[in-house]
């Protein structure tokens, strides 16, 4: 991993709020109901490509990094780039076959964001992991005597940029970090990257909730989580 401190200045609290644009994403409009979400290759996907488009997983932001250019399909005409779902599904298998090699109580997921909060805590529920969202507390993993303080193997975190905190310091103490990324994302210090919408409430659901159970599958468990177990209730 990378020592960059790129990311060091932002404050995750400040991005617990979502912007306005996140519902929108989560509704897609007639634009983005066409098929082209992926590369032209046949692809065995874990659901139907349907099922990614209907959560938006696909949908990226306006910005791209070249760090994320490999992920992107196309670019829409409104200037939306278009994630290619073929890489995320190949890399949530990817993600869980590296966390399965991980006691539970070892591996910890973060989200800042407001939308990932209830299916980052329900992946650690059904995994075994341990969770820390909303505002990450400076020294989780770097000072001892926090009340606080874990030293986990592995960290998940939902978007690189709002739990930077968390990704600065798993750096530090020198374990890898899978993240969610979305178009916009620098990767310089993401070990796996999981190309995803990490912006909305129904993409971050269904990459959390397919996560979990291809992490169960390897694991040799029963245990099969429906998707509405990760989707928060009444909201």
């Amino acid at each position: 991993m990378s020592g960059e401190e790129s990311q060091e200045g932002l404050d995750a609290a400040e991005l617990d709020d979502e912007p306005a644009t996140d519902d929108a994403e989560e509704q897609p409009t007639d634009q983005e109901r066409d098929t082209d979400v992926m590369g032209d290759e046949e692809a065995d996907l874990l659901i139907p490509v349907d099922e990614y488009m209907g959560a938006g997983v696909h949908i990226g932001t306006q910005q791209k990094t070249q760090d994320m250019e490999r992920f992107i399909h196309r670019v829409r005409t409104d200037g939306l780039y278009v994630l290619d779902v073929a890489r995320t599904d190949e890399r949530i298998r990817t993600a869980a076959d590296f966390l399965a090699n991980y006691d539970p109580e070892q591996m910890l997921v973060t989200s800042s964001r407001q939308y990932g909060r209830f299916p980052a805590e329900k992946f650690a529920e059904a995994v075994g992991a341990r969770a820390r969202t909303g505002r990450f507390i400076p020294g989780t993993l770097t000072n001892p005597e926090y009340d606080g303080y874990i030293e986990p193997d592995v960290l998940v975190v939902t978007d690189p940029i709002g739990d930077a905190q968390a990704v600065k310091e798993a750096i530090t103490v020198g374990i890898p970090v899978i993240a969610m990324c979305d178009s916009n994302n620098q990767t310089s210090n993401v070990d796996l990257v999981v190309p995803t919408n990490n912006k909305g409430r129904k993409a971050l659901s269904v990459v959390y909730w397919l996560l979990a159970n291809e992490t169960l599958d390897r694991r040799g468990a029963d245990t099969v989580y429906a998707l509405e177990d990760f989707e928060e209730m009444g909201v």
